[in-house]
């Protein structure tokens, strides 16, 4: 059974303004609002999410809490939406596999605050090793448009090509 974390009261505030924010168009930092379709309920479910990006042009969702309901659905759905600004892009997410997903956890730690760190038995200096322990709680997922999907659906598209 994966660890439970408990989600401080002024992130669960901090969460409120910040989806008012995005919704009226704001783009706060790397936030954005996360709609997923729920696993049992099949309603659009919206949270506000931090979006890790740009390493090697690639974008990331990371669970800093743990396995939250917005891990569970977007397991299940393998698709959602993503608001930064005014448009709602259509993505596409991959989990990553624990030793994929241990360097892009020692990178985000680096910046992290001290909130969140608490959440991880690692620090960022702690070996690559522990963070692949870190990311069976923490899951991670690779973020990718719909043209990004197409192209590799392409015929003739190499991975090598990348």
């Amino acid at each position: 059974m994966a660890k439970t974390y408990q989600v401080p009261s002024f992130v669960r505030l901090g969460n409120f303004f910040t989806t008012r924010l995005l919704r009226a168009g704001l783009k706060p930092g790397n936030m954005a609002l996360l709609t997923v379709r729920g696993r049992k309920s099949g309603l659009p479910r919206t949270t506000p999410v931090s979006l890790l990006g740009e390493r090697d042009g690639r974008r990331w969702l990371i669970a800093a809490f743990g396995e939250v309901d917005w891990v569970r659905n977007l397991r299940a759905a393998g698709e959602a939406s993503l608001k930064r600004g005014r448009r709602p892009e259509h993505i596409f997410v991959k989990e990553l596999s624990a030793e994929e997903a241990a360097p892009i956890l020692k990178e985000s730690l680096a910046g992290a605050p001290g909130f969140l760190l608490k959440n991880f038995d690692t620090t960022s200096e702690s070996p690559l090793k522990d963070f692949e322990h870190e990311a069976l709680n923490h899951p991670v997922f690779l973020v990718k448009s719909e043209a990004e999907m197409q192209q590799e659906t392409e015929p003739g598209y190499s991975t090598t090509q990348r």
